[in-house]
């Protein structure tokens, strides 16, 4: 398959990452020497310096011959603008991220299918997604739904006091809670990523992301000690695009909303538009003033002022003042494992939200690519269907040399989820969820191949 990627800065930079450890042909462009020189210099991806506006440039890049152009740059009208010129040379299908949700909005003049745009991502929106899971399982540090939302992905802090977890491997944990099944595809332990088998033991500190059935979440915060809150009151700080976006569509009804914004005009304004939420102007990084706001009572606290700095001294002093969830919104990714390690709280980008919804889309078309890239865990999720008389047929799981830094989470067969584990033998009519570092990708293709 061949991918030409038009902008190479975070969201260029870590899509063709994505992509180039499976070894797809990639091009990336971008009128940046540096961010040239980088994707040069890490990835494994043709790189044309040059506007990705221009015909040339395009040209040069074989736009004409590209089953996917993906238009990724920092500015709305130069992506499409580029779509317009892919899609004249030929390009079979186009993704653009558009920043401006006016351009979808029915009433809209410019619509973005008139420039060849297939498919419309909006970072703020794919942002505001994960945030929305987060609110919604106060207890994690990170959220994802599969399998239209009958299974999660939850990442949660491990507490060394809970008895259910102390000294005991893995594979005991599961045979004593037979009544419902749970896999862990991946612990983040300090700067640490370990994809966990049977003799593993969890240890104090430990972030554990857990694949379950989306029933079966209550059973698990029980096995760890930990309590099934729901949120009722929620402090946006940041008037922000994702911010105001938050603010109306976090449901009034079951919810108490305030969104804070430093900037007086601004928030008068704000209070006009949004009916939802309560609009106060402040400095959510005033220790003062979030005390006078009872942070202490405050389930979710959400940092996302277009100032990433801003957003994590505000959350690490509501996690210290008492918030029971603290979600911080930044900009550089290569932050996030340290930020994490730290204990500030929820780390999202809408950079990685970007990312991954853009992967997303790429893998209805084709398998075998990553489904969701967790670059702080430095793990992808792939989706895998084996091919008759595979090696994955032929034994159970734990049978298979299969590799380390990888781990089978999940297995559909018609339709009917269950979460795998060793004595599971896949048919040619499954398909497996596998949990994997980009070097056992190759491995796992080999395994789930005829």
């Amino acid at each position: 398959m061949k991918v030409v990627i038009i902008g190479g800065g975070e969201v260029g930079f870590h899509v063709a990452k994505a992509l180039s450890e499976e070894n797809y042909d990639i091009t990336v462009i971008d009128i940046d020497p540096y961010k040239c020189r980088r994707a040069s210099e890490n990835l494994d991806v043709i790189v044309v310096e040059g506007n990705g506006a221009s015909p040339k440039t395009l040209t040069e890049a074989h736009v004409g011959e590209a089953d996917y152009v993906l238009c990724l740059t920092r500015v709305d009208e130069v992506n499409l603008i580029a779509s317009q010129q892919a899609h004249k040379l030929g390009a079979n299908k186009i993704i653009a991220r558009l920043r401006n949700q006016q351009y979808t909005a029915h009433d809209s003049i410019i619509r973005p299918e008139k420039f060849g745009v297939d498919v419309v991502i909006h970072p703020e929106k794919a942002a505001c997604e994960e945030i929305m899971r987060l609110v919604k399982h106060p207890y994690a540090v990170q959220v994802m739904d599969f399998e239209a939302g009958r299974l999660t992905m939850l990442g949660l802090h491990i507490n060394g006091d809970c008895e259910n977890l102390n000294g005991k491997p893995l594979g005991k944990v599961c045979m004593e809670n037979s009544h419902f099944r749970f896999g862990v595809i991946a612990v983040l332990r300090g700067l640490e990523t370990i994809i966990p088998w049977a003799d593993f033991e969890f240890q104090d500190g430990d972030i554990c992301y857990f694949i379950i059935k989306t029933e079966d979440i209550e059973n698990l915060l029980g096995l760890l000690c930990k309590e099934v809150t729901e949120t009722h009151r929620v402090m946006i700080i940041g008037a922000s695009k994702i911010g105001r976006s938050l603010a109306k569509d976090l449901p009034s009804d079951s919810i108490n909303v305030r969104l804070v914004d430093y900037n007086r005009p601004k928030a008068g304004q704000i209070s006009h538009n949004i009916d939802e939420s309560m609009i106060i102007y402040g400095d959510g990084t005033d220790i003062e003033f979030l005390k006078s706001e009872n942070i202490q009572d405050v389930d979710s606290f959400i940092s996302v002022t277009e100032n990433e700095k801003t957003n994590l001294i505000a959350g690490l002093l509501a996690k210290h003042l008492g918030a029971k969830q603290s979600i911080i919104h930044i900009s550089t990714t290569e932050y996030i494992p340290t930020i994490q390690e730290i204990g500030a709280g929820a780390v999202i980008s809408k950079n990685l939200s970007t990312v991954n919804s853009i992967l997303k889309e790429l893998h209805t078309d084709v398998t075998e690519i990553p489904v969701v890239t967790f670059d702080e865990i430095e793990v992808d999720v792939i989706e895998f269907q084996p091919d008759a008389g595979s090696l994955v047929t032929q034994r159970p799981l734990k049978e298979l040399n299969f590799p380390k830094d990888s781990i089978v989470g999940m297995i559909n067969h018609h339709g009917k989820i269950r979460i795998a584990h060793g004595s599971s033998i896949l048919t040619d009519d499954d398909t497996a969820l596998v949990f994997a570092k980009p070097k056992a990708i190759s491995k796992l293709k080999k395994l789930f191949g005829s």
